[in-house]
């Protein structure tokens, strides 16, 4: 038997899922999806989508050549020759900021919009170690702003979105962490502050905080390695070397917030592992048993020199993603019930299956959710089968219902069963559903 590749994964719907994982069952997902999609109705976000593969420069311009995203984790091969003879060395995407961002310049986005809204619901690939909420193939929600303001107000309108959609998803036990990483006069000051403070104690950092201080001592403090975490603790605080703009623009953040009603925590070492990211970040946590050790479930930030990085024009930016997975892990199973037909109809003799395909026909232009049992089978055991699947109602055709044209319909829900004339019954289910 040829199984999924390791640590991926298929997602099912729950009737059809052996081992009652409900973080895979696929409605859980698409209940998400249509929250998020409302979310972003109302906040006038467009939809985009762009291709699952891209060019690998794109990613080591983007997101940072010496990211662990790039040097660690990206599915890359060479495609097939070219016409120059040398094929285009191609990665499926690790994350789709940078890959929205190269849409914008490409299509000119600046030119028919002052502000570009847009999100996305996508898988995304890395080649980690998989573990409950990490997998190599795993889908996000997320949102950028691309334009020509850095207005404080927006990052909170993208922090506001993201507890919107895990609030309606029926999620609590939420932190939101929140930190500025400054900007491009106040990070080299801090960076020379870490490597000044670290130069010393190498020897006692882990293998991959040593190779981040000779690439990026930044990323050192996005270490989760035990032995590096008193050596990051004793770090001066990214504030003491705060311009007056990014401290401005911090303090903004946070008022903005607290008016909104959306209690944070500052985390001074809240670096995100990606290297486009400029003044506000932002993580998102669970604290629910049953999220476990991968418990961040979205994150973000300013991006603002991203866009020209990538060629464009002098663009702000901010953006977000949710992990979907993890969101899903994290959900109350009663938040997302599954959908069950709301008629299930059930033949008795071939005369009457006749009429039931017709039956099932019109019920499903009339927007009800139908099935047709197309097994002959008794009485007892068609509704069996339809309790097994859940519906709402048994509507029972046989000869007697055929001749008097008032058919049997039965609600399983209640155990009740009514003589509906042939002509009604549909106006019955359809009142009945909708209340």
């Amino acid at each position: 038997m040829i199984r999924t590749a390791s640590h991926t994964r298929d997602l099912l719907p729950a009737a059809l899922s052996n081992d009652g994982d409900a973080s895979a069952f696929i409605h859980r997902f698409q209940l998400v999806e249509s929250l998020a999609r409302d979310w972003f109705r109302r906040y006038g976000f467009q939809e985009i989508r762009t291709p699952i593969f891209e060019r690998a420069e794109l990613f080591a311009r983007g997101v940072g050549a010496e990211t662990d995203i790039v040097t660690k984790e990206m599915y890359t091969w060479r495609d097939r020759a070219g016409d120059d003879g040398e094929g285009e060395s191609l990665t499926l995407r690790p994350e789709s900021t940078a890959p929205v961002a190269r849409a914008y310049i490409q299509h000119q986005m600046w030119k028919r919009a002052e502000t570009a809204r847009l999100y996305y619901i996508g898988p995304q690939f890395r080649r980690e170690r998989g573990q409950r909420g990490r997998y190599r193939q795993f889908f996000q929600i997320g949102a950028e702003t691309l334009g020509a303001s850095d207005h404080p107000a927006l990052d909170v309108e993208g922090v506001e979105l993201v507890m919107g959609i895990l609030s309606d998803a029926g999620l609590r036990d939420l932190e939101l962490r929140v930190n500025t990483v400054g900007d491009a006069e106040t990070r080299p000051r801090f960076v020379a502050a870490i490597r000044q403070a670290l130069a010393d104690r190498l020897e006692e950092l882990s293998d991959d905080s040593r190779r981040r201080f000779e690439t990026n001592p930044l990323r050192i403090l996005d270490s989760k390695a035990e032995q590096d975490q008193p050596l990051i603790a004793a770090l001066p605080p990214i504030y003491d070397f705060l311009n007056d703009e990014c401290r401005r623009h911090f303090d903004a953040v946070q008022r903005y917030l607290d008016a909104a009603g959306i209690p944070c925590v500052v985390d001074a070492r809240l670096v995100r592992g990606l290297d486009y990211y400029t003044k506000t970040v932002f993580e998102v946590v669970s604290h629910a048993p049953s999220v476990g050790a991968q418990n961040a479930l979205a994150g973000g930030g300013r991006y603002d020199g991203l866009v020209e990085t990538l060629g464009g024009p002098p663009t702000k930016g901010f953006g977000f993603a949710l992990g979907l997975d993890r969101v899903v892990l994290a959900m109350p199973e009663d938040r997302a019930p599954e959908e069950r037909p709301d008629v299930f109809v059930i033949h008795l003799g071939e005369a009457a299956f006749e009429r039931a395909v017709s039956v099932v026909r019109d019920a499903r232009r009339a927007g009800v959710a139908a099935l047709l049992d197309v097994t002959p089978r008794s009485l007892k055991g068609a509704l069996r089968l339809a309790n097994k699947l859940g519906a709402r109602f048994a509507l029972i055709l046989g000869e007697a219902e055929l001749v008097t044209e008032q058919w049997a319909l039965r609600d399983l829900a209640r155990g009740e069963q009514l003589s509906v004339p042939a002509g009604e019954w549909l106006r019955h289910i359809t009142r009945t559903t909708a209340t």
